[in-house]
Order: structure tokens, then C-alpha cells, then sequence
């Protein structure tokens, strides 16, 4: 399959190097990376065994347009919702190339990982929960009258350990209220002792990534294991509603169904209990190079859950000025059942 990418996680995926000024192109089976002088040399010393790498002297669209004159391919596949309109315009004027729209092409061909891609997810997955440990002993230590605000950026310092991590994503701090929120920003709201505490939170390690949420009650033993004690009776209750949720649906995930039975065994669960509108998001999504893969974990998605396929488990409940709880782990599909990364 020809194919052009510009994406930084998808070319880095096919090539084992990308930049934030790039084109990757596939023809005839060569892979040909497209960039700039500032990082010509780099690429060079990076690219996987195979990849030409390609400076370009105008901009990047020339040169490319320039190199499918000269191979001049039959069709080349591209992803619509990567390349602006004017970049696609651009990129295609004048040629008699079929240009075929695959929206989620570079995504379906990793959407099973192979056993190494596995044991670097299964690392970042250690190493983010080692970030959770080290974040509750700075906030048992520190956190009392902390807004959310300085809670969040001592996290972001933590999940990055001194810049030998990256993040996955900004991470979520949110207390009470907030987390109702299921993105929520950090506000000015202080942590008190008896507070609930949300965070989400994961790490890059190698570019895969982690992703991890807790929900915890504030005390002198704050921690972010899933046994919890809230002193507030309804925090309590949900809380123990989403940890059964989540069981579930983690209990059923295995190669062999469909994602909507994942999905279907977390939300029956916290629709017998009353709360089946305050979970409004999907059960999960995939996780990889990409903090959002495939599959998706949703009461719609038909997709086939197959050996190798990497996804969170994310149930929640959230009560509008209130709280939110949700509690996710990252596992991949097996035969037998899942594994817990």
C-alpha cells in the first residue's frame, strides 16, 4: 500500500523517528522521510534500517510533490483527518494520483501490539504507578491547603521525574466538585482533610504511553489504592459503585468479544444502581504511541477485541456540583481473559 503520513506519532510508528516538520511516504514497499536541515542529521541517525531520509531545500510540499513526478504512483492513500484542506490542495493539484481518503489507516494497522510494544507498555504503566506513589507521599506531606492549581503542577514535576519522563497528558487534579468534571481544570480550590481527590495521570516512556486514574479520600493515610475510606457516606457509596463497575468490566475483557460487551458489563452495573446518566463517557480507549487509540470501548463499538490489543478500563460516575469518581487501568487482551499493565 502506498501511503503518505505527516502525523508525529504515526511516522515516528513506521519509521522509529519524527519531528514537528515532517512527511512520510511509502512507495512500491521504500519508506522515504521528508524533512527540513534542522533535523536532516538526526533523522539520518534514527530512521529505521531502510528509510531514505530526504532534505528538503524548499518547503516540504514541493519537495514531495516533486518526488511523486518523478515516481509518479497510481494511488496513495492518506488520512482525511490529519492533512488540512490546504495541505491536502496543495498537495495533490494538477496530479493524476488517486488520492484515497483512509481515515484511521496508521491506527488499525497497530491496533494489536506486538510483545515487545507490550513490555514498553507494560513499563510505562511501572513507571507511571511509581509517579502515583511518590505523588500521594508528596501530597500526605504537603498537600494540606494546597490549591488544586499547585497540586497540578507538582504533578506535572513528579510524572515527569526530572525530565527522564514524559507525559501522556496534562494530568487531572481535581478536588471534589471538580471532579465532576471528567477533564477538569485546576482551579483555586484548596485540599482539605476528608476531601475527595482525583487524578489522572500518565507517563511517556520510549514514546508509548501510560494512563492511570485514581479517586481517593484526603487523609493522614492518603494513598491511591483502590481500598478506600471516605468519610462522607454518599462518597462512599459511589465510589464502591465504580470499583464493582470497573471489576466487571475488566473481568469480561478478553480476546473473542466485542467491546460493546466491555463496555456493557461496566455500565450495567452502574445503571442498577441508579446512576446510569452520571456515566456519560465511554468505557475506554486504546492506548500506544497514542494517548487515544483503537480500539474504542464504547456501548457501540461492534469491534472485535483480539490478542495484543492494549485499551483502559475507565468507568465513572459524576454528580454535578457534587463529586466525581473514576478509576481506570490500562490492560491488554488475551485469550484467557486480560492482563492488568
Amino acid at each position: 500500500m502506498n501511503f503518505i503520513l505527516k502525523d508525529e506519532n504515526a511516522v515516528f510508528y513506521e519509521c522509529g523517528y519524527s519531528c514537528d516538520n515532517e512527511f512520510l511516504l511509502c512507495v512500491d514497499g521504500v519508506k522515504y522521510f521528508f524533512t527540513d536541515a534542522r533535523y536532516y542529521f538526526e533523522a539520518k541517525s534514527c530512521v529505521n534500517a531502510g528509510v531514505v531520509v530526504l532534505l528538503a531545500q524548499r518547503n516540504l510540499i514541493s519537495e514531495v510533490r516533486a518526488f511523486l513526478r518523478k515516481m509518479k504512483p497510481s494511488n496513495l492513500v492518506f488520512n482525511p483527518d490529519e492533512l488540512s484542506l490546504s495541505e491536502f490542495n496543495a498537495l495533490s493539484k494538477g496530479f493524476k494520483i488517486n488520492f484515497k481518503p483512509k481515515a484511521n489507516f496508521s491506527r488499525l494497522k497497530r491496533i494489536c501490539k506486538s510483545e515487545d510494544e507490550i513490555k514498553i507498555l507494560k513499563k510505562a504503566s511501572e513507571f507511571g504507578a511509581k509517579c502515583f506513589d511518590e505523588f500521594a507521599k508528596f501530597v500526605r506531606e504537603n498537600g494540606e491547603g494546597m490549591s488544586e492549581k499547585e497540586l497540578h503542577f507538582n504533578a506535572s514535576l513528579i510524572f515527569r521525574q526530572k525530565n527522564e519522563l514524559g507525559l501522556s497528558f496534562d494530568p487531572i487534579v481535581a478536588i471534589n466538585e471538580n471532579a465532576a468534571k471528567a477533564h477538569a481544570l485546576p482551579g483555586d480550590k484548596i485540599l482539605k482533610k476528608g476531601d475527595l481527590l482525583l487524578l489522572d495521570a500518565g507517563v511517556k516512556f520510549k514514546r508509548y504511553c501510560s494512563d492511570r486514574t485514581r479517586t481517593a479520600c484526603f487523609d493522614e493515610n492518603f494513598n491511591f489504592s483502590k481500598e478506600q475510606k471516605f468519610k462522607n457516606a454518599k462518597m462512599q457509596e459511589i465510589y464502591e459503585i465504580v470499583k464493582e463497575a470497573q471489576a466487571a468490566a475488566i473481568k469480561v475483557a478478553r480476546a473473542g468479544i466485542r467491546a460493546c460487551e466491555i463496555d456493557l458489563a461496566a455500565r450495567s452495573v452502574i445503571a442498577k444502581a441508579g446512576y446510569e446518566k452520571a456515566f456519560f463517557h465511554s468505557t475506554g480507549h486504546g492506548v500506544g504511541v497514542d494517548i487515544h487509540e483503537l480500539p474504542v470501548i464504547s456501548a457501540r463499538s461492534e469491534t472485535l477485541i483480539k490478542e495484543g490489543m492494549v485499551f483502559s478500563v475507565e468507568p465513572g460516575i459524576y454528580l454535578e456540583n457534587e463529586f466525581g469518581v473514576r478509576i481506570e487501568d490500562v490492560v491488554v487482551a488475551r485469550e484467557g481473559g486480560c492482563e492488568i499493565l
